[in-house]
């Protein structure tokens, strides 16, 4: 099912988005530009990450979006900033398409006390809940069954805010997957699931892994919505996550989005996982040379009249912002082993221990 099928019904008569007659949302002209800023943001703080990475400024594993940036913030775009979003173990970008400063999630790539978790969540479990970034994960499946709990607590305390699940093709066949669309449907929960299917989880590819790789399908068992939209097209994904976002805040429950995208580079960036290539050669740079979502939208936004300088102008910004976020990360004192329990325990309830050494004293 696409974009344009969007009014079509499946059988037993569900329609795939029933929010009335007013059901085309598109992006406006101020919102095209911001699209752009923050797709460039996200590519251009990954690409400094992946350089951080070889310099042996950032620990452990670097899983980069590179090429999924129009999925990300296509559905960002459609929230509004008191709406909550959940990640995923490759979520750098989530929060950059939620409007997170860049300062805080380098640091906190580093590992510095400056970071966004103070340098303990690392690559994949950035959490900022100004944002609304209530937590991302490295298990895989891992934020689906929180952000159905965080709209479960949105109906329970009677508020319209919508919580945006991302997680990947891989996480469809997860247990937690099945349990919580069917809950969510059964209580009309105000949640939007939204499947970055780059077509491989880790290196087992999409057909070898899926039953039924239409993975929009899986939605009829459990009576709501389910769209694919081109997740390379920035307008595409943000179209139908505003119509799933609407029907959710009208109380008619959730909607299973799959954006089909792809990741320029491995799983695990300067990580081989396999002894042989997973993926044909001629795919990667298929999609790199004719898929790249910044290059298509860039080309679109020249069409459709907008100034060569004013895209110029963003490019300046965003590089000079990257800068200084790398400057602040490094300027960042680095964590303390010392300080651990500090961030480990909290009680506000008077008598209880707040840390191992006020236990110890004890």
């Amino acid at each position: 099912m696409n974009l344009q099928d969007l009014r079509s019904v499946i059988p037993g008569g569900i329609s795939y988005l029933d929010i009335g007659a007013n059901w085309i949302m598109q992006l406006n002209g101020d919102q095209k530009l911001e699209a752009y800023r923050r797709m460039l943001r996200i590519r251009r703080f990954e690409e400094e990450g992946m350089r951080q990475l070889k310099a042996g400024e950032i620990p452990g594993f670097f899983h980069a979006c590179v090429g999924q940036e129009a999925a990300i913030v296509g559905a960002c775009l459609a929230l509004r900033d008191e709406d909550a979003m959940t990640g995923t173990h490759r979520s750098h970008g989530h929060p950059i398409g939620k409007g997170a400063l860049l300062d805080a999630l380098m640091a906190e790539l580093m590992g510095k006390e400056g970071g966004i978790c103070k340098g303990l969540g690392g690559s994949m479990h950035f959490a900022d809940r100004s944002f609304g970034i209530i937590s991302e994960s490295g298990i895989v499946g891992g934020g689906i069954p929180l952000a159905t709990g965080c709209a479960f607590s949105a109906r329970v305390r009677g508020v319209d805010q919508v919580t945006l699940c991302f997680f990947g093709d891989g996480a469809v066949n997860q247990g937690t997957f099945h349990e919580s669309l069917n809950m969510a449907s059964v209580w009309k929960l105000p949640v939007i699931y939204l499947c970055e299917n780059n077509g491989y989880a880790i290196s087992t590819s999409l057909a070898q892994s899926h039953g039924q790789p239409d993975i929009a399908l899986r939605a009829a068992g459990y009576g709501m919505p389910g769209v694919t939209v081109d997740g390379q097209d920035v307008s595409a994904v943000y179209e139908a996550a505003a119509q799933a976002v609407t029907r959710a805040r009208a109380g008619k429950g959730p909607t299973l989005i799959v954006a089909d995208t792809y990741r320029f580079f491995e799983h695990s960036y300067g990580l081989a996982i396999s002894g042989r290539p997973y993926r044909p050669l001629e795919e990667v740079e298929r999609y790199k040379r004719d898929r790249d979502p910044i290059v298509l939208f860039r080309s679109e936004l020249l069409k459709q009249g907008v100034a060569e300088n004013s895209l110029a102008a963003i490019e300046v910004e965003v590089a000079e912002a990257i800068k200084r976020a790398v400057q602040f990360a490094l300027s960042s004192p680095t964590l303390r082993p010392d300080t651990l329990a500090d961030y480990m325990f909290n009680s506000p309830i008077s008598g209880h221990y707040s840390s191992v050494d006020e236990l110890e004293r004890n």
